[in-house]
């Protein structure tokens, strides 16, 4: 392989072989699809316009809550995809799966048997919802324990009612060994009580839902949990709840009493992957929609993060704080989120673009001075071997001083900017010295 430079015969590096070129441009191709890679995954939740919510029967509680966060969402662009399903528990198995479309759901506590491999975040606690219990008969229940060998409907398989209602059953000796436990929808067990076919079934529900204001509004009787504080010690999931007497109706002053009631949580529960923007939307939302006053909590005690069920999310826990970021609230959400998008992208690229600038004048002069340093290292190798041969001989000598030509000749083609020039003449003094040596050599001959 030919030389690129003659002159630089004793320090010429070796060019770059084939193999080592296409080992390089394969490094920098793989380096551009990595960046890009990371690109795509940063701005990718940026154009997201859907969130597909699990929630529950079509006439529950939850599907109810959905559709109020829907056009507060569509204010900022963001559909809510509502899906249904069989309540609580089927909701939290939709989340924990990873490869599932579902990204948010209603989750209602003690139901679930949280796992950190869920990889599963509180939003916010949002609302009580009550449990009741109707009944059947002349005599009045005020305890569990009096439903023993009775006929009840306890929910259905999927819902978070099922699952709190047997725990609370068990509690009070109740197991399907004694006593005819039998798994209803609300519609079903309401004319199931209307005709006889059980002695009582458990509801869940705001007083408001058009079935729990059926039952109260019936002549069905409504149990009061004489033993809620002793259930809530053992189920601290649950909490207890009065129902003020005459908040049926206060005409014909129904419930004519206080009535003590059991209600878990309703906990909106999102995968740890959601964008931290839509999590501040749906907080939002949210406090839009629970912030009221209700027949059991005053204004603003609801959405809270009053709840241990699933770790907290990072941003419910600055919203709660701090409110939404400063961009989101002084600018619309697509805009917000396109600026926070390429500000996180941009910093980073700014930063090291600072560097560069920094470097980059450093760099030009280590370059510059390359130039000359190859050129000096020739000189030092040709000075070390004039030192090392104590006796040359005539030929030796000629080939020194022909080098040594070739060395000057190449240092006057140098191009240099002008404020290096005294690097230039530095070198050509140093050409000097070895051209005396050589020639003080061959004076000795």
């Amino acid at each position: 392989m030919p030389r690129q430079n003659p002159a630089l015969h004793r320090n010429e590096k070796v060019p770059m072989t084939p193999g080592r070129r296409r080992l390089l441009i394969a490094g920098v191709i793989l380096l551009v699809a990595a960046l890009g890679w990371g690109v795509s995954v940063i701005l990718e939740p940026a154009f997201r316009h859907t969130i597909v919510i699990t929630t529950g029967a079509d006439n529950g509680i939850y599907r109810g809550f959905a559709d109020r966060y829907a056009p507060i969402l569509k204010r900022d662009g963001i559909t809510l995809d509502i899906r249904r399903s069989s309540g609580s528990s089927e909701n939290y198995q939709r989340l924990k799966d990873p490869d599932s479309e579902y990204e948010v759901g209603f989750i209602q506590s003690g139901t679930t048997s949280p796992q950190e491999t869920d990889h599963l975040q509180t939003i916010a606690a949002v609302s009580y919802e009550p449990i009741w219990v109707f009944y059947r008969g002349e005599s009045t229940i005020n305890r569990l324990a009096q439903l023993r060998g009775k006929k009840v409907s306890i929910g259905i398989p999927g819902s978070g009612l099922l699952n709190v209602s047997q725990v609370l059953l068990g509690y009070s000796g109740i197991t399907r060994d004694n006593t005819t436990l039998l798994e209803m929808d609300a519609a079903k067990a309401y004319q199931a009580l209307e005709n006889g076919q059980v002695d009582a079934a458990f509801f869940i529900g705001r007083p408001d839902a058009p079935m729990q204001t059926t039952l109260l509004n019936s002549n069905l009787k409504l149990m009061s949990f004489a033993q809620a504080d002793a259930l809530v010690q053992k189920f601290p999931s649950l909490s207890k709840v009065i129902f003020p007497r005459a908040a049926t109706s206060v005409v014909n002053d129904l419930p004519q009493a206080d009535v003590t009631l059991l209600a878990a949580t309703a906990l909106l529960v999102s995968k740890d992957t959601l964008h931290p923007a839509l999590a501040y939307l749906l907080l939002d939302a949210a406090k839009t929609v629970h912030g009221g006053e209700d027949y059991f909590t005053p204004l603003g005690v609801f959405p809270n993060l009053n709840t241990e069920e699933f770790p907290l999310s990072g941003e419910s826990e600055r919203y709660f704080k701090t409110g939404r970021p400063f961009l989101q609230r002084y600018l619309p959400f697509w805009l917000a989120s396109f600026i926070e998008r390429r500000l996180l992208i941009l910093l980073p690229f700014m930063a090291l673009l600072l560097g560069l600038l920094q470097a980059l004048p450093r760099m030009a002069e280590a370059r510059i001075k390359k130039r000359l340093i190859v050129w000096y290292r020739e000189i030092k190798a040709l000075e070390d071997e004039i030192w090392k041969n104590r006796h040359p001989t005539p030929d030796q000598i000629a080939r020194w001083r022909d080098e040594i030509e070739h060395i000057d000749a190449h240092a006057n083609q140098i191009k240099m900017p002008q404020r290096y020039f005294h690097d230039v003449y530095a070198l050509k003094q140093a050409i000097g010295v070895v051209r005396d040596r050589i020639s003080r050599v061959a004076g000795e001959q």
